[in-house]
């Protein structure tokens, strides 16, 4: 996996509902928490089939990509499993139990609600929350894949502006020839 990252140009109501849509993503992903607290051997297509009824309880909540919403409870997940495996290792010291998210900074869209144009210099967000087009600035260059090999984005919120991340997976092979010479090294010791 490769990850590129391109600065987000967008206009105010744009930049706000992308912080709509983080602070959805955080509420849901605080939600499974506190199902996996409240009830026992909860396991992580719980949490997912809770993020339906999550959904259906609140139209807000609603109003976010699918995929992006099973994106917050797959992060809650991640911080449960980390916890078991800290106790099953016996790891000194605290074992990280999971915490309530306070600031959450990324909203994660997998393979849908987002679609790139042609020239691949802008995106689009499908989802109910109008955060639409977004214009991409960065130097690299995202021709070269195929739309399927993009398997994430990720919307940040950082100090200094607004981010999307695309997840890529590509297959790195290095191949490499023996020379045959010989190398030696001096290294002084005594």
């Amino acid at each position: 996996m490769i990850v590129y990252k391109f600065k987000i140009k967008a206009k105010p109501s744009q930049y706000q509902a992308i912080d709509e849509a983080i602070r959805t993503s955080q509420f849901i992903q605080n939600k499974c928490l506190r199902y996996w607290m409240d009830n026992k051997r909860v396991g992580k297509y719980d949490l997912n089939k809770y993020c339906a009824v999550l959904a259906a309880e609140f139209p807000w909540a609603n109003e976010l990509n699918s995929m992006a919403r099973q994106s917050a409870p797959e992060r809650a997940w991640l911080a449960i499993s980390r916890f078991y495996d800290n106790c099953q290792k016996k790891v000194k010291g605290k074992k990280g139990f999971p915490k309530f998210k306070k600031n959450a900074r990324s909203v994660e869209y997998k393979t849908s609600g987002w679609k790139l144009s042609e020239t691949r210099k802008a995106i689009t967000f499908s989802d109910k929350k109008g955060i639409g087009t977004l214009k991409l600035k960065g130097t690299w260059d995202l021709n070269y894949y195929d739309i399927k090999q993009i398997k994430r984005v990720r919307l940040v919120r950082r100090a200094d502006g607004y981010y999307a991340q695309f997840a890529i997976a590509v297959n790195v092979r290095i191949e490499t020839e023996p020379t045959h010479k010989i190398v030696s090294l001096d290294l002084g010791i005594r």
